[in-house]
């Protein structure tokens, strides 16, 4: 009889606990976030992400844009970015209202940005970063470039970017504000025909971005007045219709957040 009665007071026990954890959800209980939500970068809870996302860029963002990809995908393992689209910033504002399938678009300058809002493909977009000149001349030298008035020399071989693309129209308003009219050899139609020129010799000195200048050492970089004054910014934004909304919104989030940020800086982009 005292067995039975005292396996009768375990088994007592034994649902008394049983429903004090169901009501009481145990220790834990309310700490847990909901399926479907993961933990966001400041800690709070943030809703999972997923899908691929396309980004149009302009040509001088290429090493920043290939580092923040990499750093978003680690940290959102069910996004991927694919091949980021890199050229001058008008080439890609056409293929965008003429229909190209994007979900980010990043300008080096907010006037092509604004024919992508115009077009209805974007909304408030945001600046993060800005971006100023240099005048760049082949290692050693050997044009004997001295500054941005001997680029007014028919016997210097000079490239410059084209005036539609912003790092064109940054040209023509330094040389402008400087009083020079250069002998132009050729206008590319980004930032990075003009190193790639400057740097394999074909030219004897070009503008670029001091961003792009400092990816090689090919090339030299001459002291160029002005163009502290002549500062270009840097908008993105998510377009309209992406296939992966909530991703793209997040992958502007990221180049804006502090990561992104300290990434551009340390490649020599200004604060936005």
């Amino acid at each position: 009889m005292r067995t039975r009665r005292t396996s009768l007071a375990a088994l007592a026990a034994a649902l008394l606990l049983l429903a004090g954890c169901a009501a009481g959800g145990g220790p834990d209980a309310g700490t847990d976030a909901a399926p479907g939500v993961a933990e966001s970068e400041s800690g709070s809870a943030a809703p999972d992400i997923s899908g691929e996302v396309t980004v149009f860029a302009a040509a001088s963002l290429k090493a920043g844009f290939d580092e923040l990809a990499v750093r978003f995908e680690q940290r959102h393992p069910t996004v991927a970015i694919s091949p980021i689209s890199y050229d001058g910033s008008s080439t890609l504002a056409t293929q965008l209202t003429e229909g190209a399938p994007a979900d980010v678009f990043a300008s080096a300058d907010e006037a092509n940005m604004q024919k992508v809002v115009a077009a209805g493909l974007a909304a408030d977009p945001q600046i993060f970063a800005t971006n100023r000149l240099t005048l760049v001349v082949p290692a050693g030298n050997p044009g004997a470039v001295a500054g941005l008035a001997d680029l007014a020399d028919a016997d210097r071989t000079v490239v410059l970017c084209a005036q539609a693309v912003p790092c064109g129209a940054a040209s023509e308003t330094l040389l402008s504000d400087a009083g020079v009219t250069a002998s132009v050899d050729s206008y590319e139609q980004n930032v990075t025909a003009v190193l790639t020129k400057v740097a394999g010799g074909e030219a004897d000195a070009g503008l670029v971005y001091v961003t792009d200048a400092a990816l090689t050492d090919d090339v030299e970089i001459v002291d160029t007045p002005g163009a502290d004054e002549v500062v270009n910014r840097y908008p993105i934004a998510a377009l309209a219709g992406a296939r992966a909304p909530e991703a793209a919104e997040q992958f502007v989030a990221y180049v804006l957040s502090a990561d992104g940020q300290a990434v551009l800086r340390r490649l020599g982009f200004g604060a936005p």
